[in-house]
């Protein structure tokens, strides 16, 4: 019993432990966008226009990201350190956050203490202040309330592309977000199944054809696997009728032998050549009969029945 609970606790202890992990994978964020000059757009908790940075959750679950740091040098990649302490510092699943770049970090937990440059470049580090997760280069020709964005290949997939985009989107999803999958595309083409009934249909009646198609042929092989097994056979009784083996010549054959072996020959004569007659698998030699005289003493040997001499 002792030994169960502790497995089970032990199991427990694992299970949190995956939990914690999978929470804390920050290599599932990255910056999804970057704006520097900010003249009429998102303004911040003091109604300031500063320019601001985009992290964007690409993974299903949750991700604190406190204790991580946010630069513009690579030279100091430790130039913000975003606070651990703070409770909100956490992304649920494809959620996204933006960070101000004030150049002022009294102001809170979401202002940087660095303002973007053109022509610069914004690194995510990790909480180890070395590894880099994630990096944006600033274009120096970036124009006034345009943003650089990350923007998804599909509703879906979480492979990304850079973009210069004039409609800046802080906070919310980059891309069309009137988006469908191809399930619901084909839900709208067909609301009631018809297509995917007949192709359905189509596919398990042409599968069907396919097994036939190939049972028919095993079928047809086996069957001329068998007729050629018999062919032989067929030769055999064949060249007995056009005469190459009668049975006068067998009499006269076993009437011959007589004057040289025992009663016992007769039997063996007999059997092989009512084997042999009969079409039965014998000697394939043409007009030769293997006989072995029997030196078994077996009281139930019907051998020793026949008599000497044949009537």
């Amino acid at each position: 019993m002792m030994r169960q609970s502790r497995i089970f606790i032990l199991a427990a202890v694992s299970f949190l432990a995956t939990l914690s992990a999978g929470a804390q994978n920050l290599t599932d964020l990255l910056i999804g966008e970057v704006l520097v000059e900010n003249t009429d757009g998102l303004t911040d908790g003091y109604g300031h226009r500063n320019g601001w940075i985009e992290l964007f959750n690409t993974s299903n679950g949750t991700v604190k990201f406190g204790g991580c740091y946010l630069s513009d040098d690579k030279s100091d990649l430790r130039k913000y350190h975003i606070p651990t302490s703070d409770r909100s510092a956490q992304l649920g699943p494809r959620q996204s956050v933006v960070f101000y770049a004030s150049g002022d970090a009294s102001h809170g937990t979401f202002h940087t203490n660095f303002k973007l440059r053109r022509g610069s470049t914004v690194y995510l580090v990790s909480n180890d202040g070395r590894t880099i997760i994630d990096q944006v280069e600033i274009p120096s020709d970036l124009p006034a309330d345009h943003s650089v964005v990350r923007v998804p290949y599909g509703v879906k997939e979480m492979d990304f592309k850079t973009e210069i985009n004039p409609t800046p989107t802080p906070g919310s999803y980059n891309g069309d977000v009137d988006a469908k999958t191809k399930s619901q595309i084909m839900k709208e083409q067909d609301p009631h199944g018809w297509v995917l009934t007949l192709i359905a249909v189509i596919v398990v009646f042409s599968a069907l054809l396919i097994l036939a198609f190939i049972f028919g042929w095993i079928g047809d092989f086996n069957k001329r696997s068998q007729e050629s097994s018999r062919k032989p056979r067929k030769e055999k009784k064949a060249r007995v009728a056009r005469g190459g083996l009668t049975p006068e010549i067998a009499a006269a054959i076993s009437m011959a032998l007589s004057q040289e072996f025992g009663g016992e020959v007769y039997a063996a004569i007999a059997m092989a050549l009512d084997d042999y007659l009969s079409g039965g698998v014998h000697d394939l030699e043409s007009m030769v009969i293997t006989i072995k005289p029997s030196t078994s003493g077996n009281w139930a040997d019907k051998t020793q029945n026949f008599r000497q001499l044949p009537r």
